[in-house]
């Protein structure tokens, strides 16, 4: 079942593949709502999952919202190297900056 919600779908009916409940270890995946979590859900797949996660992700929540993730929260909550390559490969030319240090010890060689 696909329901629009802010004015993204969301595909409902899929639960989170069993394979990465690892990186969901302090939440319980197969409670976990899609429209709630997709923040959490879109960062640690496209921080550690494989090209068919990866499929998978698309699949739940489309390129719109993947994109929107990228340019609203993916500087500040992805690795670095990892923000940088999925910019490249979908074309983001834009995204928030983070307000906050990212670089590994930045904040405290102040």
């Amino acid at each position: 079942m696909r329901k629009i919600h802010s004015n993204l779908l969301y595909n409902f009916s899929m639960q989170i593949p069993t394979h990465l409940h690892p990186f969901f270890q302090e939440y319980e995946p197969e409670k976990m709502a899609a429209a709630e979590y997709a923040n959490l859900i879109i960062q640690r797949t496209l921080e550690f999952g494989t090209w068919d996660d990866i499929h998978w992700l698309f699949e739940l929540y489309g390129g719109r919202r993947i994109r929107l993730f990228l340019r609203t929260y993916g500087q500040r909550l992805l690795q670095p190297v990892t923000f940088n390559y999925w910019r490249r490969l979908l074309g983001l030319r834009t995204w928030k900056v983070s307000p906050l240090p990212t670089a590994k010890g930045e904040l405290w060689n102040r």
